[in-house]
């Protein structure tokens, strides 16, 4: 992920109502991997990405559609 695309995820992150700060797992190497923090302070913040995904995976599960059909169109 490069810093473009992790803005446009922290975005969804705050749309979505979900808490966190997208950085880059070594602070020097912003090509490397990136994860989701709980705070912005490296000495203190606690890796979040497990937790997010699981929030944003239960939320994808959930957000099908509740009632209708699903109507075959014939060829």
């Amino acid at each position: 992920m490069d810093e473009n695309e992790a803005q446009q995820l922290a975005s969804t992150l705050r749309r979505l109502g979900i808490r966190g700060i997208v950085s880059p797992e070594q602070l020097d190497n912003p090509d490397g991997q990136w994860r989701v923090y709980d705070s912005a302070d490296p000495a203190t913040r606690q890796d979040i990405t497990d937790e997010v995904r699981a929030v944003i995976a239960g939320r994808s599960r959930d957000a099908g559609p509740t009632r209708g059909f699903v109507v075959p169109v014939p060829r």
